[in-house]
């Protein structure tokens, strides 16, 4: 299902429009989801909900800025399940993997300046050339590690940590002369 005939589906028939989004999206999501919150499968559904919930909220703003679901769908999630891990850290200690909190750290601080920087971003990753998208939805959506990148698009670690790199500095430039 294209992203309009989805946003348009959750505006008229919430429910159907939610069971598409979770038939397409909820697996990806919940990958998201178990890198960042690994130990309470609770805590994990309850932000899938709160996933979709905000989709099928913003689905009229979605459609009309023709904005990309996948990247929006994943940013949303991650966010989600980082609210989450920093509600859980004022109660008990958890350790995060360097990688992990790495890369939260990274983009998280980004994605709350403004209202539309997931969105900006989303569609910036969204409009790289197909072996970049990827390496970055995986790393950075999905929270892969750069080995497993590497593994499942036959490329070496090297390759993929370079295309990191360079796609992080192109990201850069391009958000600087929106600016």
């Amino acid at each position: 299902m294209k992203d309009r005939d989805l946003t348009r589906l959750l505006q008229n028939d919430p429910d159907a429009g939610l069971q598409a989004a979770m038939q397409a999206y909820a697996s990806q999501v919940k990958a998201v989801l178990l890198r960042i919150l690994p130990r309470d499968p609770q805590d994990v559904e309850e932000c899938m909900a709160d996933t979709f919930v905000a989709l099928w909220r913003h689905a009229d703003e979605l459609e009309r800025q023709a904005t990309p679901l996948r990247p929006w769908v994943l940013v949303t999630a991650r966010n989600k399940g980082i609210d989450r891990y920093h509600t859980l850290c004022r109660h008990t200690t958890l350790s995060l993997d360097a990688e992990l909190g790495q890369t939260i750290g990274e983009v998280a601080e980004f994605d709350r300046a403004t209202s539309d920087a997931a969105d900006w971003v989303g569609a910036l990753v969204a409009a790289m050339d197909p072996p970049d998208r990827e390496i970055f939805l995986r790393k950075y959506y999905l929270l892969q590690t750069s080995k497993e990148i590497a593994a499942a698009l036959h490329l070496s670690e090297g390759n993929v940590n370079t295309r990191l790199s360079r796609g992080r500095e192109r990201l850069r430039r391009q958000l600087q002369q929106k600016d």
